[in-house]
């Protein structure tokens, strides 16, 4: 098995301090397409998890009375810090999940931008006055921070994803704990050293990391602790129901962005060459591996034809290759098991009479752009979430049936619908159950500012702008009588 140079260990943040996890523990998470040890990593235990609780814990009632200018210049600086760290964020990704040197990038410029939009909402968390019956009563809504929350990130997009689990949260006035993906350690590690780089408190920002045969032992203890008031939970929805359920118990809220099989409608009146760009983007880009990815490409019958012969030129194009080599605009999934799932679903397909559109064959982790034409219920890949580089084509006649096979899926994140005639589109996406819709646009798209979030299987709550002050804030009622009381008794 090669073994290539990998960066120092990758130890725990717990209040302000790197530390080793209990009696030295540590995992390795190696490179997907290589085999070689990628990072090594502290192996957290529960009694370390809650060390990271406790620091929160002790860091929230100095952090939570900051004044919202100091919080907002600490998170700018923390902006500039993790962008100035993009190069390690290239070779963490790269090694740790296959991920292109474009993919990084751009999850190091998102991320950064969404630190900076926490920073411009720390002086939006705003309250009202409500006027009372009650006579000399003055009544009012306040908004304040709701103590330690518990992000827990994955490993597809993670820079973006890490970023996202924590910065509002803090911007609100409270503490963190970033739990990291198992899959991608060092990369969630260099989170929380751009957040202590920046100059936050001691405990604001905490970190752990673990072994995946740990995983459930270090959530439960996580998600138990007294000390943590919310968590937030980006994967799937597998595991999403599982810490639904366990916080549930405890009567702690839960936000979940879970997994998606975003429908791509193309009408009969679409711009085809748009709509081929579009859908190979949001199909493709970091080969599949995003909770909007384009999994299912509705065809109006009248423009089926036309659009998969551009769309297969296109995705001919999209070969794989070692993104440390930088030559291919696809890189790897994530690990054998990935590649194999996808393989599994391509196989079921075709075997039930889906034509194949493929430029190669599989190279291990490494998967050219697939596309499976003449798609139908009967097969794993119509409902099933594929996660990696390939796309179905349901072939409909006419835009009630391109709703209808639309909104046929237990998930509701992301979607796109191309037409010419944007009042039609409109209307459309108002019938699609998703949290998001596009018209003319991929269903890959995110931007700092917006409330991202599905329905159905895809979740609940939402994330971003001033809809995440909603998710990581407490609204009270306080009042304050100004007049002698009168009362019946």
């Amino acid at each position: 098995m090669e073994h290539v140079s990998v960066a120092a260990p990758t130890d725990l943040l717990i209040g302000g301090r790197t530390v080793s996890a209990t009696g030295g523990r540590r995992f390795e998470r190696r490179n997907p397409i290589t085999g070689g040890v990628a990072t090594v990593a502290a192996a957290a235990s529960a009694a370390d998890a809650g060390a990271a609780a406790e620091a929160a814990l002790a860091a929230f009632a100095g952090w939570s009375e900051t004044g919202p200018n100091t919080r907002r210049a600490l998170l700018l600086k923390a902006a500039d810090a993790l962008a100035g760290r993009a190069d390690d964020f290239v070779s963490a990704m790269a090694t740790e999940t296959g991920a292109t040197e474009g993919w990084a990038r751009f999850n190091v410029m998102l991320a950064s931008s969404m630190i900076r939009e926490a920073a411009a909402l720390t002086t939006q968390i705003a309250g009202e006055v409500i006027p009372s019956d009650k006579p000399g009563c003055l009544a009012m809504a306040v908004r304040q921070p709701v103590g330690v929350v518990l992000g827990i990130a994955p490993w597809n997009a993670p820079v973006i994803l890490g970023v996202r689990a924590v910065a509002t949260a803090i911007a609100c006035g409270n503490t963190v704990v970033l739990k990291a993906s198992e899959l991608c350690p060092r990369t969630h590690a260099l989170i929380g050293q751009a957040f202590q780089e920046a100059g936050l408190p001691d405990g604001v920002v905490n970190v752990v990391t673990n072994a995946p045969e740990d995983a459930a032992e270090v959530v439960n203890a996580l998600i138990d602790h007294p000390a943590v008031t919310r968590i937030n939970f980006t994967g799937s929805t597998r595991v999403g129901r599982l810490i639904a359920q366990r916080a549930a118990a405890q009567l702690k809220p839960v936000l979940l962005e879970l997994g998606g099989k975003a429908p791509f409608l193309v009408l009969d009146d679409a711009d085809l060459d748009e709509a081929v760009k579009a859908a190979a983007f949001g199909a493709f880009f970091n080969q599949g591996q995003i909770c909007m990815s384009t999994e299912r490409i509705v065809l109006d019958a009248k423009v089926a034809d036309a659009f998969l012969e551009k769309f297969v030129a296109k995705a001919a194009t999209l070969v794989a290759g070692d993104p440390r080599e930088g030559r291919t605009p696809l890189g790897s999934v994530v690990d054998r098991s990935a590649a194999d799932h996808v393989q599994g679903l391509i196989d079921d397909a075709v075997a039930k009479g889906a034509v194949l559109h493929r430029n190669g064959a599989p190279d291990g982790t490494l998967l050219p752009a697939a596309i499976l034409d003449h798609v139908t219920p009967e097969m794993r890949i119509y409902a099933e979430e594929s996660f990696g580089p390939v796309v179905t084509i349901v072939r409909v006649d006419g835009e009630e049936q391109a709703v209808a096979v639309a909104n046929d899926t237990e998930y509701g994140l992301s979607a796109a619908v191309f037409t010419r005639d944007t009042a039609r589109g409109l209307r459309i996406a108002r019938r699609i159950r998703s949290g998001i819709c596009h018209v003319n646009g991929p269903t890959v798209h995110d931007e700092a500012q917006m409330p991202f979030g599905g329905v159905k299987a895809s979740g609940y709550g939402r994330f971003g702008g001033k809809a995440g002050i909603d998710a990581f804030t407490e609204l009270r009622w306080i009042t304050v009588e100004t007049q002698p009381g009168h009362f019946p008794i």
